[in-house]
């Protein structure tokens, strides 16, 4: 097996393998620390804005700067429900139904959005911090064949001959789980916020349905 590849090419490809998961993890835990830290800017600034306001005509004026955001973007998509909704003329396929659940399922499915866009990158936490271990233990497993190999060939097994290999074997197992920690602790504190700010749109919805059902919805 060692004639035709080289158990130095599997262990430093391993090694690669496990810098390139922390690269990814990293870049992961600052991107999405920045988002939910930006989307919590925004929502801030968007609720100051959008609740001060006495109706929803005048909402719907609010400034486009005012309207970023995932709480920004699901009332955008409730008003504009609600405008196609006073001028369309005749009842096509799209307003067949209670306003109030029509009105209610347009702001849900926005809202599913925003959690998707809050949960990518996600999934990838998950699996670095499941498989980095593994990834590492492989390499460990073929270094200590390589040193026992060496070991064979030399036909000495004193402990100073077998220490040094299977010591440096070891060590892709050990980054494995220096990979790994990170990664699983970041998915932990990201699906919290994910659950934080998905409980702050659903409250924001529950919200905006009260407001547009104190208007006049047309039926």
């Amino acid at each position: 097996m060692f004639n035709f590849v080289s158990p130095a090419i599997i262990i430093d490809g391993t090694l690669y393998t496990l810098l390139l998961f922390s690269v990814a993890t990293w870049t992961l835990i600052f991107f999405k620390s920045w988002q939910f830290s930006n989307n919590d800017y925004l929502n801030r600034f968007f609720n100051s804005a959008f609740w001060k306001t006495t109706t929803l005509a005048e909402a719907e004026g609010l400034p486009t700067e005012v309207f970023r955001g995932p709480q920004a973007r699901v009332a955008q998509q409730g008003l504009q429900w609600l405008t196609e909704n006073r001028q369309s003329r005749t009842k096509s396929i799209k307003f067949l139904g209670t306003p109030s659940e029509l009105l209610e399922q347009a702001l849900l499915v926005q809202m599913q959005a925003e959690q998707h866009l809050m949960e990518s990158g996600l999934t990838m936490l998950a699996s670095i911090g499941s498989t980095a271990p593994f990834v590492g233990l492989f390499g460990t497993v073929f270094g200590i064949m390589h040193a026992m190999h060496q070991i064979t060939e030399s036909g000495s097994s004193s402990l100073d001959v077998v220490a040094g290999p299977i010591g440096d074997a070891l060590v892709a197992t050990a980054i494995g789980i220096a990979v790994a920690v990170p990664a699983v602790l970041a998915y932990n504190f990201l699906l919290r916020r994910v659950k934080l700010q998905r409980a702050g749109l659903e409250n924001f919805v529950t919200s905006f349905m009260h407001v547009a059902l104190s208007s006049d919805i047309k039926d």
